[in-house]
């Protein structure tokens, strides 16, 4: 009994880490990184063959050990892949990454998750120039389904930006208020008076009997 209770606790135990180590961080080109010599025209890694010798999953990682010299360009479209060109892609076929740096050589890292399921593509097109591309900085994944996306990732979009009231809105109720209370104070003044002079003469019709 206590065995087969030890082997149920490990066996859920073993089933809780796969699920919590169920994504993967790919390094893209290993330890070689995502790099290009401009002079001899070549890449620090074959990124295609690294590519076949990986599985891609849902929620898992792309991580881009480069520098500011080269970008990486995700994309959905295999025109553009093959094309090594963006220039007529549309705000939602491209999505570019550059670690935001203006400085020329800057080491940086770039993490991007995988959220589409099928084909993705990749390559590098800094300054609209697509020598990178057409020397070999370039692959294609298949991601699968894997465990799915996790909730960090699979969140709904948040709610459009709603500018906050500027302050003469923000007292416009008030004094609307304000405008209508000395109304209805106005007016319950005129209804006294108006039943005060019928009074007087009430009171002067009487005495005149």
């Amino acid at each position: 009994m206590a065995s087969a209770f030890v082997v149920a606790i490990f066996a859920l135990v073993t089933t809780a880490a796969a699920v919590t180590d169920g994504y993967t961080n790919h390094t893209v080109g290993g330890d070689a990184g995502w790099l290009f010599n401009s002079t001899t025209k070549k890449t620090s890694a074959d990124y295609k063959s690294w590519a076949v010798n990986q599985t891609f999953n849902l929620g898992d990682y792309l991580i881009f050990n480069t520098n500011s010299n080269q970008t990486v360009i995700q994309t959905y479209n295999e025109t553009i892949y093959k094309n090594c060109n963006d220039d007529d892609a549309s705000d939602s076929d491209v999505f570019e990454y550059d670690g935001g740096s203006d400085v020329f050589g800057e080491v940086m890292t770039i993490a991007i998750p995988l959220t589409i399921e099928g084909s993705n593509y990749y390559f590098s097109y800094p300054g609209d120039d697509s020598v990178q591309c057409e020397n070999g900085m370039a692959f294609e994944i298949a991601v699968q389904h894997g465990l799915g996306l996790p909730p960090s990732l699979n969140q709904p979009p948040p709610p459009p930006y709603t500018p906050p009231a500027s302050p003469s809105d923000a007292q416009s109720p008030t004094t609307a208020t304000a405008t209508t209370n000395q109304k209805s104070e106005g007016s319950n003044l005129r209804q006294i008076l108006v039943y005060y002079y019928y009074a007087l003469l009430l009171f002067f019709g009487i005495l005149l009997l």
